[in-house]
């Protein structure tokens, strides 16, 4: 586990407060040390909106081996409650970083489970390109909002007989982290990784917001006015109302 005084208390939620560089050698060691089921998860202002009224997805938050401040508000909301959370880490920073970092060591292997066949193929054909000394598998999961018993049965027996270093789960939130909470113990994985969009942005389906957008905390804008329809709640509702709750506690404390 990461060491207590690297943790911040963001709304009851312990958030690492740690370069990428230190949350890589941190996970590189739980996937050497042969150790199953660590899992990491990101967090932004709207997942611990939709984590109040959710109670499997706020366990699976609050008991990830490493949580990252992905989302600038979750930077504010640190700087107003006295922390020192300045930079954030998002999933593409982990997955890239882990992956440039396995490829030299050479002889890992990652799966991915998530999004479409179509997809999937783009990111394979892409690892196989970026990353040749990794051993990539894929699944690609029923699209439905409930997966049945036959379903999970499916994807465990896939994921065991790959038997990865790696897992990485894209199914956005809530549901990637509740899954892998709930099925953690079941799979023959060193390590999971919650990172939704990121299959996206790697396959190039999905265009990541300019780096400028991103120095600036603004990642948000360009992809709220690319998908407004599927967006806008989390920007303009879930963000203030975050914000709202982080000032409360601030002026008064824990209610």
């Amino acid at each position: 586990m990461i060491q207590q005084f690297h943790i911040e208390n963001i709304l009851g939620y312990p958030v690492a407060n740690l370069p990428k560089d230190i949350c890589i050698k941190q996970i590189l060691s739980w996937i050497e040390s042969g150790e199953n089921g660590r899992y990491f998860a990101c967090i932004n202002p709207h997942s611990l909106e939709v984590a109040r009224n959710d109670t499997i997805f706020q366990q699976a938050l609050k008991h990830a081996d490493l949580i990252v401040p992905d989302g600038a508000g979750i930077l504010l909301a640190s700087k107003l409650l006295g922390g020192n959370i300045r930079n954030r880490i998002t999933g593409t920073d982990i997955f890239m970083t882990l992956s440039h970092t396995l490829n030299r060591k050479s002889g890992f292997s990652i799966f991915f489970l998530g999004s479409s066949e179509e997809n999937l193929s783009k990111i394979k054909k892409r690892m196989n390109r970026d990353f040749p000394n990794i051993k990539v598998t894929t699944h690609s999961p029923p699209f439905k909002p409930e997966f049945s018993e036959e379903d999970n049965r499916q994807m465990i027996e896939a994921i065991n007989q790959a038997s990865p270093d790696v897992l990485w789960v894209g199914m956005t939130a809530p549901k990637q982290e509740k899954w892998i909470y709930q099925n953690k113990d079941k799979l023959n994985v060193k390590f999971i990784g919650a990172i939704g969009a990121v299959f996206d942005f790697y396959a190039g389906t999905v265009k990541r917001s300019s780096p400028w957008f991103q120095k600036h905390g603004l990642e948000w804008l360009p992809r709220l006015l690319q998908e407004p329809r599927r967006l806008w709640y989390r920007n303009l509702v879930s963000s203030p109302k975050f914000l709202f709750r982080v000032i409360f506690r601030r002026l008064y404390g824990p209610k």
